[in-house]
């Protein structure tokens, strides 16, 4: 981590950024307000910062897509390879400037993946003995050549990522700048494309900026951080080291991810364990763990004489009945079988996971339980009603969904009406409505944005609206497709509590999700599909225990797991999520051996 930066970070930079605002048509705020950082050839740059900060936005004046197919102004310098990238046509960027955006389906267009990667270099007409080179190199070095002639459409959500990256490679760009790329992927996938990138960079003939949350992998490959603060102004810009081990604790107050590794070790921090450096990786984690002392146990006050006896446990409780209920369910897509005699049952208050690899059909059976998608008749329930015979303001008032892509739901021409539109469904007074909706959209941070257009928000300001608008209504079922993508640690940890609150007071909650930290921070319940079949129905920690289980589903151990199984300390070694770590003493802070730099 961060070895080349040293290297690398000499000569002209590819990417120079100064003093950057860019304002879209129509807004009146710049997002980003002032980001300036430089990439060196062969440098693999990190761009984090909290949802709504303009790191997508800033990708996207780095090849001229911003302003000359998506109109804002730009004040400050982006110039690439020195070319003013406002004034330089975006085709002439493109030779300097690859994209590989999170949806690799959104720039996939031919019927091979030969064809595929040999489009862009046709479009510079090239001539055909250079197309043909660069392509065989860049299916080559994703590990795709021997399936050049197969269709796009074949390939798992991590395969159809990898020749993204091939598309970018085979315009001969000097830089690649990536957004969210694994962001869609489950485990198994985003260990391919991470592989595929460590290839890229050690050829060291490529710069990278990398646009990434998932930072458990991201880390290992970068050599310099770039930090926007809730402004898009740069606060940070270091060595990996400087940056996520020194101001840890400055990124965690900013809503920034950090490596899950890296919060756990801040938590025992807190609780009087000496762990310096901060680890960035499971590894790290363990090293550092298994090399330190435990502190002494807290001392816990000893009862009053004459206090009242413990409560005692109350008796079981009745058994509850189920809400969901889903039979023999098979569904397909085209000629394709996605789903195959599947049952289940979710009982009310549960919080349920829904796992799987890409394709295993998770998200075709989390829409079919909410009747977004067609249904036979009789194959499931929800509250009572069948989908398939339920009009969808009935459906509305029983179940709340939430789409992986946001966009999917919005109907309405501001934030404030999309969050009003399924209240006046109901009939409700508009004072009523008006009240709703304004306490959503300042438990989101959304209140600055009411009379904003929803596809004019940022990526995680939109996944915030689409939550909103499930949860305003006050149904009883939650179900949600891949709730934390694109939100920053905060945003995602204010959106898992509430749902956790939620759930404690009685709304089932039912989430897809690749993020297998998030499933045992919170899913009491894990449900894994395979192939369209369910293969696992037990509690989380069954799941996670079961080695064979994980390989065959596609699935991994989450980081904190991965890191204190078998540890020495007993406090530890069963620790698979965050909440589960030692709790902080009191005195914590005058224990740590040293502080992250302010």
């Amino acid at each position: 981590m961060g070895n080349r930066a040293d290297d690398t970070a000499t000569g002209t930079p590819v990417v120079q950024v100064e003093g950057v605002a860019i304002t879209h048509d129509g807004e009146t705020t710049a997002t980003p307000a002032g980001a300036s950082f430089a990439v060196h050839p062969g440098e693999v740059v990190l761009l984090l910062g909290p949802s709504g900060s303009g790191k997508s936005t800033l990708a996207l004046s780095l090849n001229g897509l911003i302003p000359h197919a998506i109109p804002a102004r730009i004040d400050g310098d982006v110039r690439i390879g020195g070319r003013d990238a406002a004034t330089t046509p975006v085709a002439t960027l493109s030779t300097t400037v690859g994209m590989v955006f999170q949806d690799p389906d959104a720039q996939l267009v031919t019927g091979t993946l030969l064809d595929e990667v040999a489009f862009g270099p046709e479009n510079l007409r090239l001539p055909v003995e250079i197309v043909l080179a660069r392509t065989e190199d860049a299916l080559r070095r994703v590990g795709l050549w021997e399936r050049r002639a197969d269709n796009p459409d074949r390939l798992s959500g991590g395969g159809r990522q990898r020749l993204a990256i091939a598309c970018a490679l085979a315009m001969g760009s000097p830089v690649l700048v990536l957004d969210e790329p694994t962001a869609n992927l489950d485990p198994a996938g985003i260990e391919e494309v991470y592989a595929t990138l460590a290839d890229v960079v050690s050829a060291g003939d490529r710069a990278i900026v990398l646009i990434e949350h998932n930072l458990d992998q991201a880390v290992g490959l970068t050599d310099r951080v770039v930090v926007l603060d809730a402004r898009g102004r740069t606060v940070a810009d270091g060595t990996t080291d400087d940056v996520l081990r020194g101001r840890a604790e400055e990124l965690h107050a900013l809503g920034v991810w950090l490596p899950v590794s890296t919060l756990a070790a801040l938590a025992l921090r807190e609780a009087g364990w000496r762990i310096d450096p901060l680890p960035l990786t499971p590894d790290e984690l363990r090293a550092a763990v298994e090399a330190a002392d435990a502190p002494p146990p807290a001392t816990v006050p000893a009862a009053a004489e004459g206090a009242p006896a413990a409560t005692p446990p109350a008796p079981p409780a009745a058994p509850i009945e189920p809400v969901v209920t889903v039979r023999d369910l098979s569904l397909s897509r085209g000629r394709t079988r996605v789903l195959h005699g599947i049952d289940l049952e979710v009982r009310g208050g549960e919080f349920v996971a829904i796992v799987g690899a890409n394709g295993a059909g998770k998200t075709t059976l989390l829409q079919a339980i909410a009747g977004v998608i067609p249904l036979p008749r009789g194959h499931v329930s929800v509250a009572g009603a069948d989908p398939a015979r339920t009009d969808l303001r009935s459906l509305s008032r029983r179940i709340g969904f939430v789409f992986q892509n946001p966009e999917h739901q919005f109907i309405a021409h501001t934030v404030f009406d999309e969050l009003a539109h399924g209240l006046r469904l109901q009939r409700l007074p508009e004072d009523e409505v008006r009240a709703r909706a304004l306490e959503v959209l300042a438990r989101f941070g959304l209140e600055d944005r009411a009379d904003t257009h929803p596809f004019l928000l940022s990526g995680g300001q939109k996944r915030r609206l689409s939550v909103g608008t499930a949860l305003v209504a006050g149904a009883p079922i939650l179900a949600l497709d891949e709730p934390t993508f694109g939100q920053d640690r905060a945003r995602a940890d204010e959106l898992l509590r509430l749902l956790r609150e939620l759930n404690d007071t009685g709304t089932t909650v039912i989430v897809v999700t690749h993020d297998m930290q998030l499933v045992t921070d919170y899913a009491d319940r894990t449900i894994v599909l395979d192939d369209g079949r369910v293969v696992a129905d037990t509690t989380t920690g069954d799941v996670f225990a079961d080695a064979a289980l994980l390989r065959r589903a596609g699935l991994r151990l989450p980081p904190l797991r991965q890191a204190l199984q078998g540890s020495r300390h007993p406090a530890l070694a069963g620790v698979t999520r965050l909440a589960d770590l030692p709790a902080p003493q009191h005195d914590a802070r005058t224990v740590r051996p040293a502080e992250a730099a302010p």
